[in-house]
């Protein structure tokens, strides 16, 4: 075994304090891992030390110390020697001139596997940044489902990235904060990765909305002291009563986390002081039984609220986290959360997947505890095979990441949990993609319901099926689980892209007989040329894009046959009120409607599409849009938030590419968009005046404004303004919520 010191490395490459740290590593390996041998770890260090030299962070450090510190957050994990040199060498490829064929012939296959589904995929050309960041999260995950060691170090990687973000300019410190609420905190919750979620969602919370931060920050502070007075007294008289019960159990309490108080402030509308979880002690327990005999004796001392009683011991999230919840009433009318588990379950819920980490010498599987976590996982597998673009897939994922659980049962009392609203449709798919495709009704504790119905905690369904029945596209607007919507979606696009094939064909034969050119005179070969040419993989593609409309059929046969059609289209030009190069390549739309020019927005590649902004999310300049290519109206463009883009887009090839034109350097021909603004605030005196002042001093157009008060001694105003752009936006409603009294300002996508 090797001893736990350094490889001998030049002074003139370590600083003194990086080889301090890297001593700090292999001592913290030792005290959780004393059997594991540091030998490659030490090896890996070298190597990192050797091929990173002289590259230095944003902020100035040595570059070493990043993965170094990645390192050392994965010997807390108490992860093995093998993941901890991965963590070392994870920037290896991607930032410096080693290649795989390197890593595998110094630490072996398993090491190169690992750093490989780290690094990202760059050599790659897509079309814009979210097609990369689709693909690099998919990548990571696939390999997360031979070795979850990739996804825990990737997860390493992003928290230290999110405690040293400052050093970054703004705009890369809101993309990758958003990214982290987005897709790794709720991968580390799916993880069951408790701790590390919760650090990397405060983290991310002070970049994301740097003025809702401080709006609860604030809030907390102000009642921290009278809490943590109140908290102690409870944690008093809880021991107390342990001790004379004779049970045996620790008790903790917290100051619920910053991120998850604004998440129920936004959701519930409501202040910090009616978060019923604000404050909340923990009791680990020696054994289940004594978790139930802890949650009584919490009821004999306090009152329960009624409703707040949740036990997650006996039905556990999928994620596998397991607790006895319970809100009671203490003295001076304050509510706190009791949670009750047992040591296990504690470390489980702080830790998931890392907690029973079973890898010895890097080859032994892991408990059957995780293989059912990772069930979850092994889904992408399925999901990948059948969703061939990147973006539907991260979409997915965000959807299946963080749900909000019902618990329901099979007449034969079987548990399924599915997310939150969840319908027969749901529950038929999680029995079996049959199921799903053939199911016609369904009933819920003995009654038939409609398909939509939606389900209940406890809710005992029973699936209707006819052989023969097939999926409605009308499934989309309800269907909540991604299994679901995905095998839904699945058997829309191959029945859909049959029949687009056939109309394409057919479209594409009319042309030619218009312009008396025998199709019979092209072979394959030419239609796979014209396929690639218009970005496309084989023939059949561009017949189902000519269906769907992506394409007409005019300009394919240009392409197959220009010198043929010249003549034609010469007299076209030449025609009065004829517009020239009907089919032909432009970087502009033709036209545009709802209040917007034709200069306003562009499609690529098409000059001869209808283009307008959808109704259901009025998206503004400055936002990331999708085009959807609609039957018969042209192309619809819509934010890539909007809730409907998800059951739009479930045919990809359907999808076409759109941008905002550039805007016009005049201010006075400049476009706006109305948007409508609500905001929440205390029913005072003077607060809608401070309000349209604001928005006036900023020079901003009012087309409207309502205002209703509350019993409550709430107000409720909603503004209709005139926006530039998504920049123009948020400097007004950063401005609304410095209002003394403003509780939040929200946009509402639908006029």
């Amino acid at each position: 075994m090797a001893t736990l010191h350094p490889s001998p490395v030049g002074s003139d490459q370590v600083p003194d304090p990086t080889t301090a740290k890297f001593r700090t590593l292999l001592e913290t390996v030792h005290a959780h891992r004393p059997n594991d041998d540091p030998e490659i770890i030490c090896k890996a260090w070298e190597f990192c030390v050797h091929h990173h030299q002289g590259q230095l962070r944003a902020s100035g450090e040595p570059y070493i110390i990043h993965p170094l510190e990645v390192a050392q957050v994965l010997a807390e994990m108490k992860l093995d020697s093998t993941a901890i040199a991965a963590g070392l060498l994870h920037d290896a490829v991607e930032d410096t001139t080693v290649t795989t064929e390197d890593i595998v012939e110094n630490f072996g296959e398993q090491v190169a596997h690992i750093v490989e589904g780290l690094t990202k995929i760059d050599k790659i050309e897509f079309a814009n940044r979210e097609d990369r960041q689709a693909e690099n999260v998919r990548k990571m995950l696939l390999a997360m489902v031979t070795d979850v060691r990739v996804v825990i170090i990737k997860l390493a990687d992003r928290l230290h990235n999110m405690r040293t973000l400052e050093h970054l300019p703004q705009e890369r410190q809101e993309s990758i904060a958003r990214e982290t609420l987005d897709i790794y905190a709720p991968l580390a919750h799916r993880l069951g990765m408790g701790k590390v979620r919760g650090e990397l969602e405060d983290l991310a919370f002070r970049y994301v909305d740097a003025i809702g931060y401080e709006q609860v920050h604030e809030s907390v502070e102000e009642r921290r002291i009278e809490g943590e007075q109140f908290l102690k007294g409870v944690e008093e008289t809880l021991k107390e009563k342990l001790r004379e019960s004779d049970v045996k159990a620790r008790v903790e309490w917290r100051i619920k986390r910053l991120y998850s108080i604004h998440q129920k402030l936004q959701k519930a509308q409501s202040s910090v002081d009616q978060v019923y979880d604000l404050l909340a002690i923990r009791v680990i327990t020696a054994s289940v039984q004594d978790c139930y005999a802890v949650f009584g004796l919490i009821h004999s001392i306090w009152r329960p609220v009624p409703g707040r009683i949740k036990d997650f011991i006996a039905m556990p999230r999928p994620n596998l986290y397991q607790s006895l919840h319970t809100t009671v009433m203490g003295e001076g009318g304050h509510q706190f959360e009791v949670q009750i588990r047992t040591e296990e379950m504690h470390r489980i819920a702080e830790e998931g997947i890392a907690a029973h980490w079973k890898y010895k010498a890097g080859n032994s599987p892991i408990s059957a505890r995780d293989e059912q976590r990772l069930a979850w996982v092994r889904q992408l597998v399925e999901w990948q095979r059948e969703m061939t673009d990147p973006n539907e897939f991260l979409s997915m994922l965000k959807i299946d990441l963080y749900p909000e659980e019902v618990y329901t049962f099979t007449p034969k009392g079987k548990v399924l949990v599915l997310p939150k609203d969840s319908t027969p449709i749901d529950f038929a798919y999680s029995i079996h993609t049959e199921v799903g495709n053939t199911c016609v009704g369904a009933k819920v504790n003995g009654r038939m319901v409609q398909l939509r119905t939606r389900l209940r905690n406890g809710d005992i369904v029973e699936v209707v099926t006819q052989n023969g029945h097939t999926p409605s596209r009308d499934w989309l607007t309800f269907a909540k689980s991604p299994r679901a919507r995905n095998k839904i979606k699945h058997w829309l696009n191959e029945h859909q892209r049959v029949r687009a094939i056939e109309i394409g064909k057919k479209l594409l034969e009319r042309e030619g007989r218009r312009y008396k050119i025998a199709l019979s005179r092209f072979n394959d070969a030419d239609y796979a040329r014209i396929a690639g040419e218009s970005g496309v993989a084989t023939a059949a593609d561009l017949m189902a894009a000519i269906g769907f409309g992506k394409f007409s059929a005019r300009q394919v046969l240009n392409k197959l046959s220009p010198g043929i059609t010249a003549a034609q289209n010469a007299e076209a030009d030449a025609a009065p009120g004829v517009e020239a190069n009907p089919g032909g390549m432009s970087d502009a739309v033709k036209r545009l409607h709802l209040n917007a020019r034709s200069d306003s927005l562009e499609v690529e590649g098409q000059n001869d599409l209808l283009v307008y902004r959808a109704r259901c999310c009025n998206p503004i300049r400055g936002e990331e849009i999708v085009g959807y290519v609609t039957r018969g109206k042209g192309v619809a463009v819509h934010a890539r938030s909007c809730p409907n883009v998800q059951n739009l887009l479930y045919e990809a090839d359907r999808r076409i590419a759109v941008e905002w034109a550039r805007s016009s350097a005049d201010k006075n021909d400049r476009l706006t968009y109305p948007v409508k603004l609500t905001v929440f605030c205390d029913d005072r005196a003077g607060m809608l005046k401070e309000m349209t002042a604001i928005i006036s001093d900023d020079s901003t157009n009012i087309r409207g404004v309502d205002s209703k008060s509350q019993e409550t001694g709430e107000a409720i105003v909603e503004f209709v303004i005139d926006a530039e752009d998504v920049r123009h936006l948020n400097r007004l409603v950063t401005a609304l919520r410095r209002i003394p009294g403003v509780r939040e300002v929200q946009r509402t996508q639908k006029l």
